[in-house]
């Protein structure tokens, strides 16, 4: 097949594999939302806030040193197939997620008291902290080889597998089989563990496809290559397979974007603990940004199979096809938030309070639709973030997320308003439609950096 006959197959590939993604995905969020509602209902206030900084507090880990691996494998693996090349080795990404994850146990066995009383000195919290988080260090790392390769039906049923034997705990604690937040909180833990049953499923399609598929020529490799817009990007054939510094480099910045998106979703859950003398008031600020959290989640597909696919536009199709997947992923996201505000608008309080969580909270229907236009803003910098990605521009990008991240904290520790559930809500779309706009100017001033470059791998 000549490389201008693999383009179109890409994109029908790219189309089919996003919308398998998107409904193991969709299914997840609905599943992850379902978790913390049985959650909710089964174990009362206090116990269900600490299931929920469990949580956050592991996603914020999970998400700074392990996303970045995922980008880096996903972002490297689609490169080298666009431009026809050989398998890249694995041997850096293992050895930064190793190092990340060995870090983060010697960091949680120092800080062993400090993290007991988060969780009200509930070592069974802790441990599941401990197990749960290194768990990940291999889920993720299968997320980032099975996107790069476009695997998006098996990413979809890692995903999938994971968020259902998650709520089979919450489920077993409900009807009675189990009891208390020690029960629905493993559920956390085993969950990525289970996932992994879907990886020899990945390596023997990988295999088999190897034994059966031709390879690439040099003369198709060199076609492939010769697209449009693609000189800046054909820079980078020249470098030997992925350097520890080049990718420790990408991985950092990548890092602090995703610090940046977790402060945005949880630092709140955190400031409102620690200072409201309402226990159960983390909790309530939890429930509210689920709102964001699960369509971000389900927007995980989009991204995940946006950052490949933009990947092989910029190396093989050029700026049209590239800024037309961009324009297309923004118009959707634009729908979703407006219909997602207008219905809390109308029915969010009533949904919240009665439907969902069962506890007895007055839900402002204002605030939840502003959650709702900050979350249409949240994915719109998620999908202009992976353009960033592809282009090689991960430190312009992770200095737009800082500068919102920052601005949100800061907003959080000033009492401008005093309601702090409503501060919440007023900071999250401020925070995204600050993060939104810097995103936007970075993308339009396009370009692309290659990995080498110094200001990536510093």
């Amino acid at each position: 097949m000549s490389a201008s006959e693999a383009r179109p197959a890409r994109r029908r590939s790219y189309a089919s594999g996003a919308r398998i993604l998107s409904l193991g995905i969709a299914s997840t969020g609905l599943l992850t939302f379902a978790y913390f509602s049985i959650a909710s209902h089964v174990l009362g206030g206090p116990a269900a806030k600490r299931v929920d900084l469990l949580w956050s507090v592991m996603f914020v880990i999970i998400s700074v040193i392990y996303r970045p691996i995922e980008q880096l494998l996903s972002r490297t693996i689609a490169q080298r197939r666009a431009q026809g090349r050989e398998a890249q080795s694995l041997r850096v990404p293992m050895l930064l997620q190793a190092s990340f994850a060995l870090i983060f146990l010697v960091l949680a066995l120092a800080l062993h008291d400090q993290l007991l009383r988060v969780f009200d000195h509930d070592q069974a919290l802790y441990d599941i902290l401990i197990v749960g988080t290194l768990a990940y260090a291999a889920s993720y790392f299968a997320r980032g080889w099975l996107a790069g390769h476009e695997r998006f039906g098996l990413f979809g049923g890692l995903v999938l597998m994971e968020s259902s034997s998650r709520i089979c705990f919450a489920i077993a604690v409900a009807v009675g089989i189990a009891h208390g937040e020690t029960a629905v909180a493993l559920g956390i833990s085993a969950a990525p563990l289970v996932s992994l049953v879907v990886v020899p499923a990945a390596f023997y399609r990988s295999a088999e496809r190897v034994v059966l598929s031709a390879p690439i020529t040099a003369d198709e490799a060199d076609a492939a290559l010769a697209g449009p817009g693609t000189e800046a990007v054909q820079e980078t054939v020249a470098h030997e397979d992925l350097s520890l510094r080049r990718g420790g480099g990408f991985a950092a910045w990548v890092s602090a974007i995703m610090l940046s998106e977790q402060t945005l979703l949880n630092a709140a859950v955190l400031t409102v603990d620690a200072t409201s003398t309402n226990a159960s008031l983390a909790g309530i600020v939890f429930n509210v940004l689920l709102i964001a959290r699960a369509p971000l989640q389900l927007f995980q597909a989009i991204q995940t199979s946006l950052l490949p696919h933009l990947t092989g536009l910029e190396t093989t199709a050029g700026h049209d096809a590239f800024a037309k997947a961009i324009r297309t992923t923004v118009l959707a996201i634009t729908a979703f938030a407006a219909l997602t505000a207008l219905g809390l608008l109308a029915i969010g309080p009533a949904v919240m309070e009665h439907v969902l969580f069962g506890q007895h909270t007055t839900y402002n229907r204002f605030g939840l639709a502003l959650i709702g236009v900050g979350m249409g803003l949240h994915l719109t910098s998620g999908a202009l973030n992976q353009a960033a990605l592809a282009r090689d521009r991960a430190r312009s990008a992770a200095f737009c997320w800082l500068f919102a991240a920052a601005a949100f904290v800061a907003w959080m520790l000033i009492p401008a308003v005093s309601d702090q559930v409503l501060r919440v809500e007023i900071g999250y779309a401020g925070a995204t439609a600050l993060l939104a706009t810097t995103l936007a100017g970075l993308y339009r001033r396009g370009g692309t950096q290659p990995l080498s470059e110094p200001a990536i791998a510093a």
